[in-house]
């Protein structure tokens, strides 16, 4: 798990994490016998230890441009917290077959589940519920967050910046 933190999954070597945990490379071999299954024991792991933000708990929020809003700026401000690591398995995961593996059950669904809880009903309300949660989609894309950022915008305002946004333009 530090060695994808800090030089990401493609760059990291069963001699690697062997040479780290004090041990041989048969010895992490006969306790992740493939690649899919070290990944999965590192996402776990981590995510154990760094929870998703919860977006069941947005869903008390019945005005849907205020839980655009508190949804993001929460999820906005995990992202910066987590963006060592997070930006290294995004970037390696479409290169790293085991990891896209990985993390298409783990990432994806929490996306769609972000999804899901921001749009609520709405996007049936909407005249065009596709767009709506392409929108959506969007939103909570931690690549977003990234352009968002590093144009020089705190998580705070992005998140308010794509909630009127998207409430805007629905």
């Amino acid at each position: 798990m530090e060695l994808h933190g800090t030089v990401g999954p493609a760059n990291t070597t069963v001699t690697d994490v062997a040479k780290l945990a004090g041990v041989s490379r048969m010895t992490v071999y006969n306790h992740f016998p493939t690649e899919a299954d070290l990944f999965t024991a590192c996402s776990t792991h981590w995510t154990t230890e760094n929870p998703f933000p919860d977006p069941a708990t947005w869903l008390s929020i019945e005005d849907r441009p205020e839980r655009l809003t508190h949804g993001l700026q929460e999820l906005y401000a995990w992202y910066g917290l987590k963006v060592g690591m997070l930006a290294k398995i995004l970037r390696d995961a479409p290169n790293v077959p085991a990891l896209a593996e990985v993390m298409e059950g783990l990432w994806s669904g929490y996306m769609a589940g972000l999804v899901q809880a921001l749009a609520h009903e709405e996007s049936v309300e909407n005249g065009h519920p596709e767009e709506f949660l392409a929108m959506l989609r969007l939103a909570v894309d931690f690549n977003t967050w990234q352009v968002l950022t590093t144009s020089g915008l705190d998580d705070e305002v992005a998140a308010e910046l794509i909630a009127r946004m998207v409430t805007r333009a629905t």
